[in-house]
């Protein structure tokens, strides 16, 4: 069975290839994709909390003190993260409909100025003679196809449009879905401090390397590295966290 140096066989990529196969995948890639923005909202998510949590034991504070804020950073941060999320999508649709009005402005007022972008364009990516001229008619025929390429080509718009409310959404869900894990075991009785916070590190750990390995689908990363990085991410924060929280306590004596 051959295999390619990305570990599928050569009927995976035949198959991965059909024209049908190819069409579906071409038309998924123009609709928004929210795993970016879970997988964002997850590890800041699951950061947030435990840090809070690393840092309130770190200060010797009651679990109970620990689990207050750490509820409260967890929905103030989700809130916080969700709306930055929005208006930085809302800015990059703004800005993308001012470029889509300069481009139509222009097509309006210079069409041979705007033509020829088309043709220089297309003379760089190794087109020339009728091929060349039958690309750029083509194109310039259709106002919106014109736009279009434009704002892809000369401006490295994608043609793909996020949707400011569905990525704060999702954004706000993961953070508090994997934000909460790390305070579970501080909800929990029959436990001492000290275990409760062991606990809630192995659901951190838990947790970051779980994501670390949807990153790895995502960006086509090694799983284990890709998981153990996010581990390694996580548990160095959630370290930070703990010792300023100690040091804090031996200089201010906080009790």
């Amino acid at each position: 069975m051959n295999k390619t140096s990305q570990g599928n066989t050569t009927a995976e990529l035949l198959q991965a290839h059909r024209p049908d196969v190819i069409k579906d995948r071409l038309r998924s890639h123009t609709k928004q994709d929210v795993l970016p923005d879970a997988i964002l909202g997850g590890i800041d998510g699951c950061v947030t909390t435990f840090a809070v949590v690393s840092g309130a034991i770190g200060a010797d504070f009651s679990a109970s003190v620990a689990l207050v804020l750490g509820f409260a950073n967890l929905f103030a941060d989700a809130f916080s993260m969700a709306i930055s999320n929005f208006e930085a999508i809302n800015a990059q649709q703004d800005y993308k409909a001012s470029v889509r009005k300069r481009e139509k402005d222009h097509i309006i007022k210079i069409p041979g100025g705007e033509r020829e972008e088309i043709r220089q364009i297309f003379r760089n990516k190794g087109f020339d003679g009728d091929t060349l001229d039958e690309i750029v008619t083509t194109i310039t025929r259709n106002e919106q196809l014109w736009i279009d390429t434009m704002l892809v080509e000369e401006h490295g718009i994608p043609r793909s449009d996020s949707k400011p409310v569905k990525s704060a959404a999702t954004t706000f869900a993961a953070f508090i879905v994997v934000g909460i894990m790390p305070l579970i075991p501080f909800l929990m009785s029959g436990f001492d401090k000290h275990s409760q916070f062991i606990l809630s590190g192995c659901i951190a750990a838990v947790m970051f390397f779980s994501i670390g390995t949807l990153k790895s689908v995502v960006y086509s990363k090694p799983i284990l590295r890709s998981g153990f990085s996010t581990l390694l991410t996580g548990g160095t924060a959630a370290s930070l966290a703990f010792v300023v929280g100690y040091v804090l306590r031996e200089i201010f004596g906080i009790v």
